[in-house]
């Protein structure tokens, strides 16, 4: 585990690299303009790309923008970024209108919806670094045995230590907990009556990785394993600790969120992903932590994984184009330069070593991504969760086999 002060992120003019970048696929113009000239079923043509995304911030915005405009330059087809103010809004008006992005960001929870419905083309045996990418990755965008995009970069959670409360409490790096029991053990130690020792938000997203160090998963496949005894056992874990005052959700601690909590001192620990070095930089520049990997549970290690894709719309007349910028846009030097414009870990394997050196404070995040368990993304679960999640927020007083039975039977009806 590193120790580190909040840091800032490098701005967005750090992707001038980008224009030096190597084009991944065809130079120049390059490609096939004759009409039925794809290869392997894609289309290609003389149309301009358009390219719909959804930004954390002006760097995210600014680096995508300036790569597609290198990307442009080099292959001779126009293309043009749009900044989404509703992702998810926007992407279904353009399919409904019959005009979608060429490109676009595309969750994991919406694959199936729009899959079902013809909307959207698999291209990720097409990709030319497809056997770069995470396998979890891209199982989380397979969907009926067709891996269908690729991912773009993905976060894990972690357990992140504020490093003065650690030692003013007497803890060194002997401390650092790896399992369940001295995970409870050293959030009791910090809990204070100011202070607990480790929050989280009240929901299946960060409850979850408990779930998954049970040995644990709202879906197996497409069979239904909610109510199973391992995800029993996760939450009367988490029970446990929150009647015992060290654990404690962010919004019954005064916070919107674990990275408030953290950055006010109301908790000594949280579980987030590696997002929240952004907002430590912004809001508590002045707060000295570290990260860890997750304790391991009775199964072993497990935390969650969040991630987008480069979604292409079936309906695109220049995919080929569009499958070229994909594999430039996820090459392995620009997924570095990506991240440290706005923080995201790659999504290549090749990238791991230099973005650990470049990251050593935030290699836990990454180490996490050889064990991490994804969201449910069959059509509709994303309201299961969020009803879990209602349910959730009153796990302390209630029966962690009831919560989780009622979850098996609404993602039984929806799964099928």
């Amino acid at each position: 585990m590193t120790r580190h002060k909040s840091r800032a992120m490098v701005g967005a003019g750090a992707l001038a690299v980008a224009s030096a970048l190597v084009l991944s696929g065809c130079g120049g113009s390059g490609f096939d303009d004759s009409e039925g000239g794809a290869t392997e079923g894609l289309t290609s043509s003389d149309d301009s790309l358009t390219i719909l995304i959804a930004a954390s911030g002006d760097a995210e915005a600014t680096a995508v923008e300036e790569t597609v405009a290198a990307w442009s330059e080099e292959s001779g087809v126009e293309a043009s970024v749009e900044v989404a103010s509703d992702l998810n809004q926007q992407l279904a008006q353009g399919f409904a209108a019959g005009s979608p992005p060429d490109l676009f960001y595309l969750s994991s929870d919406a694959i199936a919806g729009y899959a079902d419905n013809g909307s959207l083309k698999a291209y990720g045996d097409e990709l030319s670094n497809k056997d770069d990418f995470y396998p979890a990755l891209v199982e989380n965008f397979t969907y009926d045995d067709e891996f269908y995009c690729a991912p773009k970069d993905f976060s894990t959670l972690g357990l992140v230590i504020n490093t003065d409360l650690w030692e003013a409490a007497g803890l060194t790096d002997a401390d650092i907990p790896t399992t369940w029991d001295e995970l409870a053990d050293v959030s009791t130690t910090l809990t204070t009556d100011g202070q607990v020792g480790l929050a989280f938000g009240a929901e299946y997203q960060r409850v979850g990785a408990f779930m998954a160090q049970a040995g644990g998963a709202l879906v197996d496949g497409d069979t239904v394993v909610a109510d199973s005894a391992e995800n029993v056992e996760a939450l009367e874990y988490v029970k446990e600790n929150l009647s015992a005052g060290n654990f404690a959700y962010a919004a019954d601690i005064g916070a919107g969120w674990g990275g408030e909590a953290f950055g006010k001192g109301l908790a000594a620990m949280v579980i987030e992903g590696n997002w929240i070095g952004g907002a430590m930089t912004a809001d508590f520049p002045d707060v000295n932590y570290q990260v860890a990997e997750l304790p391991a549970g009775p199964s072993g290690q497990g935390t969650l994984q969040y991630t987008n894709c480069w979604g292409m719309a079936a309906d695109s007349p220049n995919q080929e184009a569009s499958l070229d910028l994909v594999e430039y846009l996820t090459a392995a030097d620009q997924q570095l330069a990506f991240s440290e414009a706005f923080g995201p870990m790659p999504s290549v394997q090749s990238a791991a070593d230099a973005w650990t050196e470049a990251n050593p404070e935030d290699a836990a995040f990454l180490s996490g991504a050889d064990y991490a368990q994804f969201l449910p993304t069959q059509a509709g679960t994303a309201d299961v969760v969020a009803d879990f999640n209602a349910q959730l927020e009153a796990l302390k007083t209630g029966d962690p086999e009831t919560i989780l039975q009622s979850v098996q039977s609404n993602l039984e009806a929806t799964v099928g």
